[in-house]
């Protein structure tokens, strides 16, 4: 299955700069950071029963900066444009367009920081998760 994944992620970024947003995307806020869905389906197949699937793009304005969470599931990204310093489990990442990742599901993610203060980051998430579940779950700092 982590192979599909790969080859998802590998084949739609050519796509992505001839899309639009689509008509049924829908945006949610978090601070001044922006998600918008693409696409969010329940599959029921073999093997894959009750998971939804959910892209969407994560909007990080310039000088922008995550709250520490976690995402209950496995989670891939890959960077669209800008810049990000992302903090999972620890250990520091630096992510430039055409970069992609995996976090394990509940690894925490202490932050993401745009870090360029004229340039927004854009954020191709890809989540598996359960249905009607959060795929972000906020982490309460000291």
């Amino acid at each position: 299955m982590k192979a599909l994944f790969i080859v998802i992620l590998t084949l739609l970024p050519p796509c992505l700069g001839k899309l639009s947003t689509p008509k049924h995307a829908h945006q949610k806020m978090q601070g001044n950071i922006t998600e918008t869905y693409l696409i969010k389906t329940l599959l029921n197949q073999p093997g894959i029963s009750n998971k939804e699937v959910q892209m969407l793009v994560v909007t990080f304005p310039p000088a922008s900066v995550s709250a520490a969470h976690r995402h209950p599931c496995p989670t891939f990204g890959y960077l669209l444009e800008g810049e990000l310093e992302s903090t999972f489990e620890g250990k520091t990442y630096h992510y430039k367009p055409g970069d992609s990742f995996y976090e394990k599901p509940n690894g925490l993610h202490a932050v993401t920081r745009n870090s360029s203060k004229n340039k927004p980051a854009k954020l191709l998430v890809f989540f598996i998760a359960e249905k009607n579940k959060p795929t972000t779950v906020p982490v309460k700092t000291k």
